[in-house]
This record gives C-alpha cells, structure tokens and sequence, in this order.
C-alpha cells in the first residue's frame, strides 16, 4: 500500500477502577504490551505511539518496542479530556517532527486480545472501500430486543419497539462498537469528529473484545489467554 499508517496507543497513568492499568501485569507481560506486539507485527503499520503522562508507562512502551516521543500534557490526560483531542495533539507533535501519515489507528491498551490479523484484515477493509472511517464492531450478547427501561409507573418499557415473541434464533444482528480498532483518514480528523460514529464496521468476535476496566475483566482476559496457550 502506498499509504502511511500511524497507530497511536493512548495510556495515561490515572485510572479510578485498576491502579496502574495500562501496565497492569496480565500472565506475564505488562498490559500494553499486547497491544504494541499487535501493532508490531501488523503489515501496514509504519509507525507505533503512545501518548502519555506518565514515565513509568513511557518506560514500558520503550521496553516493549513503541515510541513515546514526548510526553503528552496534563490537561490531555484528565478524566475529562476527550480521546479525539489527545490524537490531534499527537498528531500535530509529529508533524514538528517531519513525520505525516495518511490514516491514523487508534488502539486502546485496555484492548488485549486484539490481534494483529484484526488490524490488518480492517485497514484492508477501509483501503478497499474508499470511505474514511472504520470501526471494529461485535455481535450483542444481550439482545436489545430483550432490554426494558422502568418508567415513573414502575412498567417495563421495551428499548426497541419491535416484538419479542420470536425465537432467539431469529433475533437480528446487533453490533456494539467494541473499542479495540478506530481507523480514521488524516485529513477529515478534526476536534468534532466522533470516533463511535466511524462509518465503517469491521467486525470482530466478542472473544477477542475483553475491555479491561474492572478486575473481573482482567480475570476474563486471563482465562482467554490461558485457554488459547498465551
């Protein structure tokens, strides 16, 4: 491909529901470093960053093979701080730096499972298209059809209005937006963009969708990497 890919890994060191999450150990490696190996052995990726705060995390990505060429600024990594503006700011450091790309890939450490097959087989996809956003996707596992909300009378009021007497079998899909790859072309990237609302879906088995947040999550990554031999 002629185009120029850029992944950046966001980790910033604050984190309320796992101390240190970013490089929280999970069977043996740090977190993030699922990640960066993804991203290493990716075939299109020219270049891996990772925006953060904090030293200790910088010190890992070194370790682990990304670059961390500066270190983003407090007010970027806050709780309120959007994702959007943190990749813009990496962006534009970059580009001081004489590096330009022509799409960007997010991967958000929290994101373990994604594999470098995920990653190529979407930037494959958006390539193919023409079209200049991509987002990975997974299959529901609970069914909107099956999802109420209780209004002030204490009734069950059903999010879709559609009928739910029909086999689960006949469900139709429904995919969430799973985290685990955001791909946006360059030049259409602005402060107003919403990476959710990325127009094309790569979709990717709830499996390899763990995000990790809360410690049952880790527990849940772990078992999937025992089970697959990692």
């Amino acid at each position: 491909m002629n185009q120029r890919f850029l992944a950046v890994i966001p980790a910033r060191g604050g984190s309320k529901g796992i101390p240190k999450k970013n490089i929280i150990d999970l069977n043996g490696k740090p977190l993030i470093q699922y990640t960066i190996d993804a991203a290493k052995e990716s075939k299109y990726i020219d270049d891996i960053v990772v925006s953060t705060d904090n030293q200790d995390i910088a010190e890992v990505a070194k370790q682990c093979g990304a670059d961390v060429p500066f270190i983003r600024p407090a007010d970027l990594a806050s709780d309120s701080a959007k994702t959007i503006d943190v990749l813009i700011h990496t962006v534009s450091e970059l580009k001081k730096l004489g590096k330009t790309y022509d799409f960007l890939i997010l991967l958000q450490p929290t994101q373990p499972l994604r594999l470098s097959e995920h990653i190529d087989e979407a930037v494959e996809k958006i390539v193919s298209t023409g079209k200049a956003s991509l987002a990975s996707v997974s299959k529901v596992q609970e069914h909107p059809l099956l999802i109420r909300s209780i209004n002030g009378n204490d009734e069950l009021v059903p999010l879709l209005n559609s009928s739910s007497t029909v086999r689960r079998q006949d469900f139709p899909d429904y995919f969430k937006v799973n985290g685990a790859i955001y791909i946006n072309l360059l030049k259409d990237l602005n402060h107003e963009t919403s990476l959710n609302d990325n127009i094309v879906p790569y979709e990717m088995d709830y499996r390899y969708s763990v995000d990790i947040d809360e410690m049952i999550d880790l527990d849940i990554a772990k078992l999937i990497l025992a089970s697959k031999g990692d």
